[in-house]
């Protein structure tokens, strides 16, 4: 067994023990569209390590081992949501680098004849929010994106705006831009309804900071549009939200969870129906995830629940408040399993979690069965230790 010592989150030191890791793949993989439910990683992206350029200020992306990483979630036969927020759109990934992300990723799904899942975000983060703006600017920004989008051959789905929620002064100025952006896409679309502990500019999205009353203008949206979306994916960490607001939504329109601290039990379902999955934390845990979708197929429900139960102490802690720096306990994941060579983010979004926080994170991951190669990521963590000052 691998042996190393770790911080601890009161910030002293104590040795730990590796356990084997779980096998996930022995249980036989099914193309995305046989799975009982649909479930899109939002996937994140990897750094090049090697460019030239001012990490804070610049974009630069390492394209093949960012779209390898998009071929490994397909292969578990789950769905890739491309240029989100795990993707750090915004903290750091901008508009045109989203958009070169999203042709290659659509480029290399067809790889998949048409048996990867792939959806991309639009939203109108190549303006800045400002007052100075106005709800028409908005639209014009939502049509840029959608336009550019649809022309790559990717489906959508609506971002959340920031720009919207610095100037709209009323829940009807997101009745009308959301409507006009609608009636405009050619095929039904992902609304995603992203929470302030996500992101704290979207504070008071629909037009208030109450959840219910926001829940009422985004049902209105969806209602009028019906017709034009294929579902909705809300992000407020709160089952007894997402549940309410599930047993609303019209005929057609599915409810996808975004709720990386309750998800087994929503995806799972009850007796008056079930989420699919739009989930950030799919990317770190991508074999346990498609592994309990298989269960489920078999309508294996223990396994489905043995499976994923030890990865949401993980999860939960991966997406502790401040929630918008999850993104750095992904790729730490992501380093650790060998699927890319450093520990690097585009906007040096790796210093944003402490040593001791990403110490929990190899815990928690070894508790679940995750390190699928424990010699690799004991070097790999001591090499962080290292850089720390640190023996290991």
């Amino acid at each position: 067994m691998v042996a190393l010592n770790l911080p601890t989150m009161d910030g002293t030191v104590e040795p730990f023990m590796l356990s084997n890791p779980r096998d996930f793949s022995a249980r036989g993989t099914r193309p995305a569209g046989n799975l009982p439910r649909i479930a899109y990683s939002a996937a994140h992206v990897v750094a090049d390590p090697l460019a030239d350029c001012d990490p804070w200020l610049d974009t630069a992306i390492d394209w093949d081992a960012t779209i390898d990483y998009r071929r490994h979630i397909w292969s578990l036969g789950l769905g890739v949501a491309e240029a989100m927020d795990t993707a750090q759109r915004g903290m750091g990934l901008d508009w045109p680098s989203s958009l070169e992300l999203i042709r290659r990723s659509v480029d290399a799904a067809r790889d998949f004849n048409g048996k990867a899942l792939v959806a991309c975000g639009v939203g109108t983060d190549h303006i800045a929010p400002d007052p100075s703006l106005t709800i028409d600017d908005v639209i014009r920004a939502y049509e840029e994106q959608a336009e550019a989008v649809e022309a790559a051959g990717g489906r959508i789905i609506l971002m959340a705006s920031r720009a919207l929620a610095a100037v709209a002064n009323s829940p009807d100025d997101y009745v009308k831009v959301y409507s006009r952006i609608l009636g405009q896409l050619k095929e039904p679309a992902i609304l995603h309804w992203l929470g302030e502990m996500f992101d704290p500019a979207l504070k008071g999205y629909w037009g208030s900071e109450d959840h219910m009353a926001t829940m009422k203008t985004c049902l209105e949206v969806i209602n009028a549009n019906a017709a034009k979306i294929d579902g909705i994916k809300i992000s407020l960490l709160d089952d007894r939200k997402e549940i309410l607001m599930r047993r609303q939504l019209p005929d057609g329109v599915l409810m996808y969870t975004g709720d990386d601290f309750n998800y087994p039990d929503l995806i799972a379902g009850d007796d008056h129906g079930y989420s699919h999955a739009l989930l950030g934390i799919f990317d770190a845990i991508a074999p346990a995830a498609s592994a309990a979708l298989q269960a489920m197929a078999r309508q294996d429900m223990q396994t489905f629940h043995d499976i994923l139960a030890p990865t949401v102490p993980l999860s939960r802690h991966i997406f502790k408040a401040p929630t918008r720096f999850y993104k750095t306990g992904v790729v730490f994941m992501a380093w650790l399993n060998g699927h890319q060579k450093h520990f690097t983010m585009v906007g040096g979004q790796q210093s944003s979690r402490s040593l001791p926080h990403l110490s929990e994170i190899f815990r928690l991951a070894d508790a679940a069965g995750l390190l699928r190669d424990p010699d690799l990521s004991a070097v790999r963590m001591k090499t962080l230790l290292n850089i720390h000052g640190l023996e290991g």
